[in-house]
């Protein structure tokens, strides 16, 4: 039998994908563009079907939301800094905490080796962590499922969170559609999401394909030339492809993965998510911030996916935002750096300083 083409997969998985939101948004069911797809192809992964997550347009999608995540940080969120001050200090705290439990958690309980360990317990982006990873000699495979696991569950179960503690609504305006945003502005953003992936590419920026256009977006906002978020119909574009890309994670998965790997991954998103609520019932205690942003902003999951959900939920974006990216840059500048200086060392005994090209 002959091997279905790559192109092939990624346009069956997009159909699937697409299949998923329509079945989710017809039952009615909560999120449908975000759970739709990621519950389809999670199935299909696990069924073994032949699928492959579109990674070229999963971030296309990210472009988005980094538009609409740097359209939020407005003159108005950067005079409240000094209001969050407080509970910024409590993320590279949050960041020491996890990484305190985690190492030993992997290494000891799974027997990881070091380099694995240390950044399976990192609470950062599936790709960064990944790729740090790859490149201080950890195994990729474990990394990249443990690290999926952790996204897929929190996704999951955020929203739940969300409704049933803190009475949030997941059926609030996600924006305005494209028929009611400026045509100059859509333009202006489009430009913006394409130079702001380019150049940060170009720079060697790990997460280019959110953080450029974050940045970029970020700059025109507080330049008053971006007024509005992309339109509605692109954040549902984003949303669907951030599902079909958790869901399709899975694809290979073995039965051996199964049992070590991915068991690993899960008992750890139950520390890490207590971890996160002792930290985002610190700040909601000392009223630091509205119950749900505290919770969403210490939700220890990805940039992009709790930009998705705060959307949908109506929550702070700014504030929400200001604290991942502060989680994000301490786990990306001082994971690596926190690894050498401990000496942790890899599979083959090489320390953990992230370097380019192959390994010998």
């Amino acid at each position: 039998m002959n091997e279905i083409p790559e192109s092939a997969r990624k346009i069956a998985t997009v159909l699937l994908g697409l299949i998923g939101a329509v079945a989710f948004w017809t039952i009615g069911l909560p999120l449908p563009f975000l759970f739709g797809p990621l519950v389809v192809c999670l199935v299909a992964a696990l069924a073994r079907l032949p699928i492959s997550s579109p990674k070229f347009l999963g971030k296309i999608m990210r472009n988005v939301l980094g538009v609409a995540i740097g359209a939020s940080i407005t003159p108005e969120v950067i005079d409240r800094l000094p209001q969050m001050a407080a509970s910024l200090a409590l993320v590279p705290v949050s960041v020491i905490v996890t990484a305190m439990i985690g190492v030993p958690f992997f290494r000891r309980v799974f027997g990881f080796d070091a380099v694995t360990a240390w950044y399976a317990s990192m609470p950062g982006g599936l790709q960064e962590m990944v790729t740090f990873g790859e490149e201080a000699g950890g195994n990729v495979r474990a990394l990249t499922l443990i690290h999926a696991t952790r996204l897929l569950l929190i996704v999951l179960i955020a929203p739940a969170v969300l409704t049933q503690l803190f009475g949030a609504e997941l059926d609030r305006p996600i924006g305005d559609p494209a028929a009611k945003l400026p045509l100059q502005e859509m333009v202006i953003m489009a430009i913006a999401a394409v130079a702001g992936w380019q150049i940060a590419e170009r720079i060697g920026m790990f997460g280019a394909s959110i953080l450029g256009p974050m940045l970029l977006a970020a700059a025109l906002s507080l330049g008053g030339v971006l007024n509005h978020r992309p339109p509605a119909e692109a954040i549902l574009a984003a949303q669907m492809f951030i599902g079909i890309a958790l869901g399709a994670g899975y694809v290979g998965v073995t039965i051996a993965e199964l049992r070590k790997v991915v068991l690993a991954g899960l008992i750890f998103v139950v520390i890490v998510a207590g971890v996160a609520t002792a930290f985002a019932e610190t700040v909601i205690f000392f009223n630091l911030a509205p119950p749900q942003d505290g919770f969403l902003a210490f939700a220890p999951a990805g940039q992009a996916e709790m930009a998705v959900i705060a959307i949908v939920v109506g929550a702070d974006l700014g504030y929400v935002v200001i604290h991942h990216l502060t989680r994000v840059f301490l786990v990306i500048i001082g994971a690596p750096i926190a690894s050498r200086l401990l000496g942790v060392e890899g599979r083959d005994g090489a320390k953990a300083t992230p370097r380019r090209g192959k390994r010998k």
